[in-house]
């Protein structure tokens, strides 16, 4: 496909593979991917509203969680599976930025409210006899209503950064979905200060709430510790597991798409960071979390009783 030399207001997606013979499977796999995610994810959210025993603060972050992750898949994977099939597909400029902002969303929104978690837990495990005083309602509502405020905001920059661009070296975006950074590359202006304004926010974001992931962890690893109990200990890591594997992940794909070697604008050629970020994690997520907990697997038996 000829790349547009004229000022670009519409672009290709080049997608995951150019390969023809791949187009059907490719679309069944990730349409099941899709499915599932969105079974798996709302599918938690309605039992912990379906069950009074998970209205907690615990349960009322993960829910919060679970519909993170599904806004995450769906502002990525429907389009890709329209690109898929329609390889003539074009998404307009606007298009564009309307679908990087509710990925840019979703993926602040995720950061906070792992903090949150984080928080959550080391309050349950550093001062049970306290849990339900200090995580009251108000402050839970509070907590969540600040990680989607921030959420909505944080994109909002990169977004309005993106007018100051023109587009005529190329229409063909080298990605499966509207990323920033393959953006930057077919820019005629200078994307200096975007790719700049993206690494500052997208490092100090991280760097805030990892810190305060592994500070509060810090301080429930010392607390299990100093448990006597072998049945307290393995019970608290058992509560903490989950959280932990899903932040690992999370960050981990995170730093090396914005944060770590490669990741500036001329270099960023790898694709699979991002495959993995908006649809594998949110695939995995609601399975981490409910697999080995028995209050989620115990609504989950009640309601297919019923």
């Amino acid at each position: 496909m000829e790349a547009n030399q004229t000022l670009g207001t519409e672009f290709f997606l080049s997608g995951i593979t150019d390969r023809p013979e791949l187009q059907v499977p490719l679309f069944l796999v990730f349409l099941l991917i899709y499915v599932t995610t969105m079974v798996g994810n709302l599918g938690l959210i309605f039992l912990i509203w379906r069950d009074p025993p998970l209205h907690t603060p615990m349960y009322f972050f993960l829910s919060s969680l679970a519909f993170a992750d599904a806004c995450t898949s769906s502002s990525v994977t429907p389009r890709m599976l329209v690109n898929i099939l329609d390889r003539g597909q074009m998404i307009s400029l606007f298009e564009c930025m309307a679908q990087y902002y509710f990925f840019g969303f979703s993926a602040t929104t995720e950061c906070f409210l792992l903090v949150v978690m984080a928080y959550d837990c080391y309050v349950a495990i550093c001062n049970p006899l306290l849990y339900l005083v200090v995580m009251s309602n108000r402050l839970c509502i509070w907590l969540i209503s600040i990680s989607y405020a921030i959420g909505f905001l944080h994109p909002i920059i990169h977004v309005g950064l993106l007018f100051r661009l023109t587009f005529c070296k190329s229409n063909i975006i080298d990605h499966f979905y509207c990323e920033i950074l393959p953006l930057y590359t077919i820019s005629c202006t200078d994307p200096f200060l975007n790719a700049l304004v993206v690494f500052i926010f997208s490092a100090f974001i991280q760097t805030i709430t990892f810190t305060s992931i592994i500070l509060s962890y810090t301080h429930v690893l010392i607390a299990i510790l100093k448990m006597k109990s072998e049945k307290g200990r393995s019970r608290a890591f058992s509560t903490c597991s989950g959280h932990l594997l899903s932040v690992s992940l999370f960050y981990g794909t995170l730093f090396f798409m914005y944060v770590g070697p490669g990741s500036g604008p001329d270099k960023y050629q790898n694709k699979m960071y991002s495959l993995f970020y908006t649809i594998i994690i949110p695939l995995l997520n609601p399975f981490i979390y409910s697999l080995r907990n028995r209050e989620v697997l115990s609504a989950l038996r009640k309601v297919i009783k019923k």
